[in-house]
């Protein structure tokens, strides 16, 4: 089973939308993910214009891809070198970290995660 960035067995992310690079709800990871989707996010308005700022338009639907577009309060299987990078231009959206992979902490620190932890 996998784990999360805490140690312990790895949570869902989200089913509404459906995220992971398996499509199966799960920040999961393997050999055939060169993306890294690995970071459980809650998007935020801030992230989103960022992120299409850089070149990864993760709002505009695209049904020919079955992608809705997300928005504000969504979570998200997000790849874990756009966190970094969102995280040193300052608009890091929060984290799941329960649902976090462990694989993850290649690119991040969990200080770092922690520092922008969902607060429960």
């Amino acid at each position: 089973m996998a784990k999360n960035v805490l140690g312990t067995e790895l949570q869902s992310c989200s089913t509404e939308p459906m995220t992971g690079y398996y499509r199966n709800g799960c920040c999961d990871t393997g050999a055939g993910d060169m993306g890294v989707h690995t970071v459980c996010v809650r998007m935020t308005a801030g992230f989103l214009a960022f992120s299409q700022s850089v070149g990864n338009d993760l709002s505009t639907p695209r049904p020919e891809f079955g992608f809705a577009g997300l928005k504000a309060g969504d979570q998200w299987c997000l790849c874990a070198a756009r966190w970094k990078e969102a995280l040193d231009a300052g608009f890091a959206p929060p984290v799941i970290l329960e649902a976090t992979h462990v694989a993850t902490l290649e690119w991040a620190s969990l200080d770092e995660m922690q520092a922008h932890a969902v607060k429960a």
